[in-house]
């Protein structure tokens, strides 16, 4: 009976340590999932993002992303006190790098005084730079090619300076943009036929463009319904607020020169570019201007140039210039582009296009060319860099026609195994990752591809797979790749018939108040932590995005607080959200709209 007894004890106590380590086993599962999951990295701030958001994580509940004054201001409204004040009336148009005053202080030669010249860190404003009085929304595209709100860029000196060649015209309270152009008085549209009587600009063999000198970039507004993207620069300077017109329109634009710096765009990045009397000297200091567009224009690309000294013979009297001035001109021009391996292809009446060689090696002279020097530096390695006077060495891959090259064709950059790090497995995982922030990004704003944004962009681009999953005729994106990244992947942007530029957002962008409408920063914060203050890189976002526009930040948690926190003293209104894949991960989301609020003369704000 004992025996019988002493089996029954030792089947429960066999049985309690078969529970025990079982249990035991399991929680040390469950601990290893929950440290995996990055729970452990913020536990606390986790744990209070996901009791405050919303408990359908997809849907972001109390922001209002309509756009609330199409023309009428509501002066019922209360201002909020803040900690970061209005900056003075006066600073409505302000571009910190490109400021007339501080301009002035630079050198004339090679255009040094255009180009970006920012304020110390003991200069730079710690206000809000504010709307004007009377600002609205601008108009939806395609209505905003054409039209531009007074209010928004109250500016009329180009309807005068400008007013045979149909650059713009007032008209009430508005500005009507007729397409005209320096060289193209009757129309944009007419002289883009001409050019595609010569360039397969209808095929999707050019899809990127560089416009030097740009104006109000018709050119670049009348190549969109081509499915062509522009790049169009020009300084900031007599000719007041161009880009800020293009920019009110919805054309891609920014403030740039061709001056002493090289331009921030990556090699072979162009499949045409374009001067339209731009005034710049091509044949002056050794063709160096000529020699920066040879960089950034991909093997098989388009010069086109569109005046003088083109067709100098019937046009000198009316250029004011002498015949020997204009033939000496056209004659380096010519020297220069035989140098670089361009072939023209056509000449008609003010009008001459160049075509680079596919294979430039095969026709280059050699190193021992005499006059000759070949570039030796990293020709995507531009910021802040001297433009030389050398020729880029190396042929490009091969280019498929847009829109194939955006989705299906693995950008040759990528193929060569040129980009550190970057597999066409990794390029390919990195499309669809992307596919599915995007997605869930519309399910949190269902206006992202409604056309509410027009102007969009992403402050720190990656492969560009934000700005190809949101594609659409409605809107572009301007993908900037910070001159710190881990990884230079600007020339696989272009690659996939994308634009994009260069930049340091410890500084400000070379660009207008108000010209973004949608701002995207993935990963931007924990990439410039320590670098410099957050606050700068907020204020700088609020300068340049427009009143009622949307901020999207996805970032790890901890960085995520730390932005909230100042997000919420720029008039911003803000909601956290979890990571697609729920709670447990690390990063979160954070979802911005920009108040609306403008200034007077007197300061008062208004509402």
């Amino acid at each position: 009976m004992a025996t019988k007894l002493n089996s029954g004890d030792n089947r429960s106590r066999s049985f309690v340590y078969i529970f025990i380590i079982a249990s035991l086993c399991g929680f040390f599962y469950l601990f290893g999932r929950w440290q995996r999951s990055g729970f452990g990295k913020g536990d606390l701030l986790v744990m209070d993002i996901t009791k405050t958001s919303n408990t359908n994580c997809n849907s972001i509940q109390n922001l209002n992303f309509e756009t609330h004054h199409a023309g009428i201001i509501d002066n019922d409204s209360t201002s909020q006190t803040l900690d970061f004040p209005a900056c003075d009336a006066n600073f409505t148009d302000y571009t910190p790098c490109q400021d007339q005053k501080r301009a002035m202080k630079f050198p004339r030669n090679d255009m040094i005084y255009r180009e970006r010249h920012c304020p110390p860190q003991a200069e730079k404003l710690k206000c809000l730079v504010p709307a004007p009085q009377g600002y609205v929304t601008p108009f939806s595209w395609p209505k905003s090619r054409d039209y531009v709100p007074y209010a928004n860029a109250p500016y009329k000196a180009l309807t005068v300076e400008k007013a045979i060649q149909n650059w713009i015209q007032y008209e009430g309270n508005v500005f009507r943009f007729p397409g005209g152009g320096t060289q193209f008085p009757q129309g944009a549209d007419a002289y883009i036929d001409q050019l595609a009587s010569v360039i397969p600009i209808d095929n999707g063999t050019v899809r990127t463009a560089l416009d030097t000198g740009c104006g109000v970039a018709s050119f670049g507004a009348y190549l969109w319904k081509r499915n062509v993207i522009a790049m169009s620069f020009a300084p900031r300077d007599n000719h007041e607020a161009q880009v800020q017109f293009a920019l009110e329109r919805g054309v891609p634009a920014v403030i740039g020169v061709l001056g002493s710096i090289k331009m921030p765009y990556p090699s072979k990045a162009f499949d045409m570019a374009h001067c339209s009397r731009c005034l710049i000297p091509w044949g002056s200091n050794d063709g160096k201007y000529m020699m920066e567009v040879d960089r950034v224009l991909r093997p098989g690309g388009y010069w086109v140039l569109s005046g003088p000294p083109i067709n100098w013979k019937n046009n000198y009297k009316s250029w004011q210039r002498t015949l020997e001035d204009l033939e000496e001109e056209q004659l380096k021009i010519e020297s220069i582009a035989k140098l670089l391996c361009w072939e023209k292809i056509s000449e008609k009446g003010e009008m001459a296009i160049w075509q680079k060689k596919s294979n430039t090696e095969s026709c280059r002279p050699t190193e021992n060319t005499p006059g000759i020097q070949f570039c030796s530096n990293d020709p995507d390695d531009v910021w802040y860099k001297k433009m030389e006077t050398c020729v880029s060495a190396g042929s490009g891959g091969d280019y498929v026609a847009f829109p194939e090259r955006l989705y299906d064709a693995v950008p040759p950059r990528v193929v060569s195994g040129s980009i550190p790090g970057v597999s066409v497995e990794k390029y390919m995982e990195d499309g669809k990752k992307w596919k599915k922030h995007v997605n869930g990004y519309k399910r949190m704003n269902g206006m992202i591809d409604s056309g509410r944004y027009r102007n969009v962009m992403d402050m720190n681009a990656g492969l560009g797979g934000f700005a190809a999953a949101i594609h659409s005729s409605k809107l572009w994106v301007m993908n900037v790749v910070p001159n710190i990244a881990e990884t230079n992947t600007l020339g696989v942007i272009y690659e996939r018939g994308l634009i994009g530029i260069y930049h340091d957002w410890c500084e400000a962008f070379s660009t207008y108040p108000r010209t973004y409408d949608l701002i995207h920063a993935n990963g931007l914060f924990n990439l410039y932590n320590d670098r410099c203050d957050f606050e700068d890189i907020l204020l700088e976002m609020d300068r340049i995005l427009r009143p009622e526009g949307a901020v999207i930040i996805r970032d790890e948690v901890d960085v995520i607080m730390k932005v909230k926190n100042i997000a919420t003293s720029l008039r911003w209104d803000t909601k956290l959200a979890d990571h697609e894949d729920g709670p447990l991960v690390p990063e979160k989301i954070l979802i911005a709209v920009k108040r609306y609020w403008a200034v007077d003369n007197q300061n008062n704000t208004t509402t």
